[in-house]
């Protein structure tokens, strides 16, 4: 196995250098906050009673995440789109927001110009492509993001934006504080996460190596619903493996009677249940009795806790915990964390087909 402790191994294995985004993160947050804060909307755009995110991929889970935080505010809805149509209630009091990393994503591009047509408000989040030059055209406003990674990278933009636009639509209020909380969150944790710390100590290290040579099923429940997602979509982009998710307590009405077969199947499963004190009392029961569940049809498993005070940074400490595990997981499966091989092979095939 991969000496994760070993000096040259992230050189070797990371040859486009995807450890600096995940140092970069708590600065990214910082930087997005205010880069979206100095972004003037127009004055209508305060009344909507809805928000469309179109995007895919690392483009939408900003979305996700967003929808998940905000789900008890009441207004906007705030409802992630990922199809090439347009959803049919998006009306005047509807900001549309196409969230598109390279610009050029096909799926958005194609539900953006039919948003172009309608009376909706719009927005474009992008760092260039056919999405920055159709939002141009039409005299959309776009914010243009200036940072250089994959979009699964770029998480600090796809997020916080969304914050800082859902406040100064005066949805939200004071979250200012609550960011710059969660950013020195993430801070203090990338100093245990980071590379250098042995894996004696690192807890992104220790659960990487147990996810080694095995499938891995995410729980998450509530406002770690979409964390768990985020898990899932890392480690199948970074690891190149097999990922999976579940939401309590829907999985406890139907996965967990699933654990008896196929029996050989057990030992290639590890179970990792992401927790937070501010989800419903009855969901951390099930949490414990879910536990024992995995225990008694021999399936490895691990509750993980979150870190910090109040919902932003419970949620971020797991999305930052995942990032390095997906990382460290790549590294031992001696693949390179950046290039998305297949991917660009599915776009190539599509872009035959038109």
């Amino acid at each position: 196995m991969v000496n994760l402790d070993g000096p040259g191994v992230y050189r070797q294995l990371d040859p486009a250098d995807m450890l600096a985004n995940l140092h970069g993160l708590p600065e990214q947050c910082h930087a997005a906050w205010y880069k979206a804060t100095d972004f003037e909307l127009p004055p209508d755009y305060a009344d909507i009673d809805k928000v469309v995110i179109l995007g895919m991929g690392g483009s939408a889970i900003g979305g996700d995440l967003a929808r998940s935080l905000f789900s008890l505010i009441g207004k906007p809805i705030i409802f992630v789109n990922r199809d090439y149509d347009l959803p049919a209630f998006v009306d005047g009091r509807t900001l549309v927001i196409a969230s598109s990393y390279s610009g050029n994503t096909e799926e958005t591009l194609s539900a953006f110009g039919q948003a172009v047509r309608a009376s909706c408000k719009k927005l474009a989040i992008t760092t260039g492509g056919k999405l920055k030059a159709l939002a141009e055209d039409a005299k959309v406003p776009v914010l243009t993001i200036d940072h250089i990674s994959q979009p699964r990278a770029a998480l600090g933009y796809s997020f916080i934006l969304l914050i800082v636009f859902l406040q100064k639509l005066s949805f939200l209020k004071g979250k200012t504080v609550e960011v710059e909380a969660m950013t020195r969150n993430l801070e203090t944790l990338l100093g245990e996460l980071v590379e250098t710390v042995p894996t004696s100590s690192n807890q992104a290290k220790q659960l990487a190596t147990k996810l080694h040579g095995r499938i891995a099923v995410v729980y998450g429940a509530g406002i770690l619903s979409e964390v768990a997602h985020r898990w899932k979509t890392q480690i199948n982009e970074n690891s190149k493996a097999w990922a999976f998710h579940e939401t309590f307590p829907e999985l406890n009405h139907n996965a967990v009677v699933g654990y008896q077969f196929p029996s050989e199947l057990a030992p290639k499963i590890y179970v990792v249940l992401l927790r937070c004190p501010s989800l419903h009392p009855r969901t951390l029961i099930r949490y414990q009795v879910t536990s024992e569940l995995l225990e008694q049809n021999g399936i490895s498993h691990q509750i993980i806790d979150s870190q910090g005070e109040g919902e932003l940074s419970q949620m971020m400490s797991l999305v930052f915990l995942g990032d390095w595990v997906s990382y460290y997981l790549a590294i031992l499966n001696q693949t390179d964390p950046t290039p998305v091989k297949a991917i660009d092979y599915l776009k190539k095939r599509l872009s035959e087909a038109k």
